[in-house]
């Protein structure tokens, strides 16, 4: 079921424009998307500035703006046309995509009345939370720099063997003292590449062999990230996302 979403707050940055990886720039590529949204009648969360939502479907959409679909009897249909600002989110699959709504307005027809506005002159999509998994490869992996739970003094590094917004998955030789599911370790140091370091805490879902003559296990962790580490994190899976599609087009 599809449940409302709040809206990142995209002018939160204190710095420069750190919502730059998620735009979409090509005006191709966010007409694209919309008519995803369109032909597969995905629920649209319409949010008013106030705190209105109004779930809905997108119709159509042209060369003059977009059109959505509107039930007159729904009182937030007010509320959001008297808002002074209003921004539309949806899912396509693993993505969440949002836009802002400008010149929205009411139209009347005869059959029925639909929600009109322009189109988005930006567009933004973020990966859903443990929706995407990056496998990068073996001779650039990031690490994972850690002290053992019971051997606080013993610290060694592991190599990670993906990623996601909610988690890790990472590689552990049989060298190592083993470690047990269900263990917290913190003051983890992440390193996904030379421009992404941040601090995590670790918990410790599950311990699996990748293969029988493997020599060691792997770890399924989930994460605790601090500050702008989750802002770091997503910018990297957004990052690693778009490498991957360009490969698939190429």
């Amino acid at each position: 079921m599809f449940a409302p979403t709040r809206p990142a707050a995209l002018d939160a940055s204190a710095t420069g424009d750190a919502w730059a990886p998620f735009r979409v720039e090509h005006p191709q590529e966010r007409r694209a998307l919309l008519r995803h949204l369109c032909e597969g009648s995905a629920p649209v969360n319409l949010a008013a500035s106030d705190g209105t939502v109004l779930t809905t479907t997108l119709w159509a959409l042209d060369d003059r703006g977009l059109t959505f679909a509107a039930d007159r009897a729904l009182p937030q249909l007010e509320r959001l046309l008297d808002a002074d600002e209003a921004v539309a989110v949806a899912y396509l699959d693993s993505v969440k995509l949002q836009f802002e709504l400008h010149g929205l307005v009411l139209v009347h027809g005869a059959q029925a009345s639909t929600l009109r506005c322009s189109l988005p002159r930006a567009l933004y999509r973020f990966q859903r939370r443990n929706a995407y998994r990056v496998r990068p490869l073996e001779r650039h992996a990031p690490t994972a720099r850690l002290a053992h739970p019971a051997l606080p003094e013993m610290r060694f590094a592991l190599r990670v063997l993906d990623v996601s917004l909610g988690g890790c998955a990472l590689w552990q030789p049989d060298d190592v003292p083993p470690l047990a599911a269900g263990s917290t370790i913190g003051g983890v140091e992440i390193t996904l590449d030379a421009q992404t370091r941040f601090g995590a805490t670790l918990t410790l879902q599950h311990v699996s062999s990748l293969a029988a003559h493997a020599r060691g296990v792997r770890l399924g962790c989930e994460w605790r990230l601090a500050g702008l580490a989750e802002h770091s994190l997503q910018r990297w899976i957004h990052q690693a996302e778009k490498r991957r599609r360009l490969l698939t087009l190429g």
